[in-house]
Formats: structure tokens, sequence, C-alpha cells
């Protein structure tokens, strides 16, 4: 009887030890799309991989509103996690709103000074913030738009005036359009409920439009296919996702991989104890130019043979 005690006691310590150091993740991803679905993926696998079974991960979805990510994240922290990943702009700062102390890490984040109002940002936060970004040349996609539509006269810039991230593309490329000899003008939808009207508006008065990584444009790429492609106005875009529904053509980046790599830094800070206040942020490895062949045959579009065609 003392020897089945005896077992039974080291049995139960043995259960007690492996669920205390269980790694427990929050995950807060803003809403769902192929891009944001990709890099959560990504990210599970690559802690899946690394830690086995003594991982969990607590996933939830914001459906878009900002006021949700502070919900989330605040069961988070008074869950005490070991990590949060915060999946979009509005998710990074809901967490760092919410806690100095328990790391976040970020990904699908353009620019993280921007993100954070940090003004001349080294690519260091110095917070408890670190984490990966889909930010892609600028500079190459306002090319792309020369490189595919050399006669337009006047460029949209159509995004959501709610995503900073948003903002400060369409002020880089829309410069860089300048530059090229295009005629540029802003088209700033509020929310889902304007998507459709300002698009109408942008295509009414614009050869060729250019959409950011927006991740309400994201959301909604069939109600603006719907309105561009009748249009018969094609639309250069910031990532695959958004290329895939109502673009003709993007310069990207792999989602699933800058996740996988965010992943990676979870390692490191819950294994190997890094400071993830010193993390640097990490950028995508390499950009494809890709284009949606259902689109780009239907507006009547030549693609170069350097572009892939999206799966």
């Amino acid at each position: 009887m003392k020897k089945l005690v005896t077992l039974v006691l080291a049995l139960v310590l043995v259960a007690a030890v492996s669920c205390a150091s269980a790694v427990e993740i929050g995950i807060c991803q803003l809403v769902q799309h192929p891009a944001l679905d990709a890099a959560t993926q990504g990210f599970r696998d690559a802690l899946t991989e690394k830690f086995g079974g003594d991982v969990t991960f607590d996933e939830q979805n914001a459906s878009g509103d900002a006021v949700n990510c502070a919900t989330i994240i605040n069961t988070f922290v008074s869950n005490n996690v070991d990590l949060i990943l915060a999946n979009a702009t509005p998710a990074l700062q809901a967490a760092v709103a919410a806690t100095a102390d328990i790391p976040v890490l970020g990904t699908s984040i353009t620019e993280y000074g921007v993100a954070l109002g940090i003004d001349d940002f080294n690519g260091v936060t110095g917070i408890n913030v670190s984490g990966t970004s889909d930010l892609a040349p600028l500079n190459e996609q306002a090319a792309m738009v020369k490189e595919l539509f050399p006669e337009a006269k006047k460029v949209g810039l159509l995004y959501c005036s709610a995503e900073a991230n948003s903002i400060y593309q369409v002020k880089v490329v829309g410069e860089e359009l300048g530059k090229l000899g295009y005629e540029t003008e802003e088209y700033a939808f509020t929310d889902s409920n304007d998507v459709a009207s300002v698009a109408q508006s942008a295509a009414d008065s614009c050869d060729v439009m250019y959409i950011p990584t927006d991740n309400t444009a994201a959301a909604y790429t069939e109600t603006i296919a719907n309105v561009l492609i009748p249009a018969g106005i094609p639309a250069v875009v910031g990532e695959e996702g958004i290329c895939s529904g109502c673009g003709v053509a993007t310069l990207t980046i792999s989602y699933y991989d800058i996740g996988y790599k965010t992943g990676e830094m979870a390692y490191e800070i819950l294994a190997n104890g890094a400071d993830v206040s010193a993390m640097p942020i990490e950028y995508a490895p390499q950009f494809t130019k890709k284009y949606n062949a259902e689109n780009a045959k239907t507006l009547g579009i030549a693609i170069p043979e350097d572009y892939v065609a999206i799966e």
C-alpha cells in the first residue's frame, strides 16, 4: 500500500511539474483573412515544433474591431500568459497599452515606429515588444505601376484611414508615384460601411488603383472587386491576399514565413531568456512579383514573364 501511495504521489508530482512548465501563449488576431491566418499558422507551427506538447495557445479573433483587441489582450494579461502574439497593428497597440511586463511579439506589422509612435525608430523598441514586419519595398511597388501601366495618368490610393500603417504606406507610395510622373489622389474609407462608395468614387476618377497592405481592404476584397473590375480599373496592391481578391499585381512576402520567424523569436524569449526589448524587428527575406491571372485576363492586361501567378 505504501508503495502504491508513493507511486501515485510521484505521478501527481510529475503531472504538476509538467503542467507548471507548459508555456501559455495568447494570440490576438485582428481579423480573419488569408495573410493574417498564414502568419498565425506559421507562428504556431514554429513553437509546436520546438516545444511539442509543452505549449498551449489561446487564440482569439477580434473580428476587425480594435475595441475587441483591447478586451482580448486584457484577458491574456489577467490570465498572466507567458507571451502575447499581436497579429496586426491594432492588436499590437492594444497589447502595448495593456502590459509593460509580458513579452509581446507583433507580426503583420508594417512599420513599428509608426504603430508605436516612436520617433526616429532604429529597429529596436526598447520596451517589451519586438516582432516581424510585412513591409515590402514601397518604391518597388510604385515602380510596378509604371511597369504595368505606363500610359496611366492618375493613380487612386485606396486605404482605411483608421490604420496607421496604411497611412504610412500611402504617403510613401504617393511620393514615389509623383516622382514617376503620376497624379495621385487619396481615397480613404473609415470602415467596412463605406468601402464600396469610396472605391466607386476612386474608380470614377482614376486610371489605376493602389491599395496598401490594409486589413480592412483585405477583409473586403470582394466588395472592392465588385466595383473595380466592372469599371475596368486595375489595382496594384500591397500583398498577395488582397491581390487574390481584387488586385492585378503585387510585390508580396510570405506571411507564413514571417509568422514562423516570429515563433522562433518567441522560443528564444521563452526557452533561452532572450530580452525582447533588445531584439531587432525582423523583415521578410525575399519578395515576389505575383499576379491575379483571372483579373488580368478580364481586364486585358499583359503581365511580364517574371511575375508568378497566384495559385
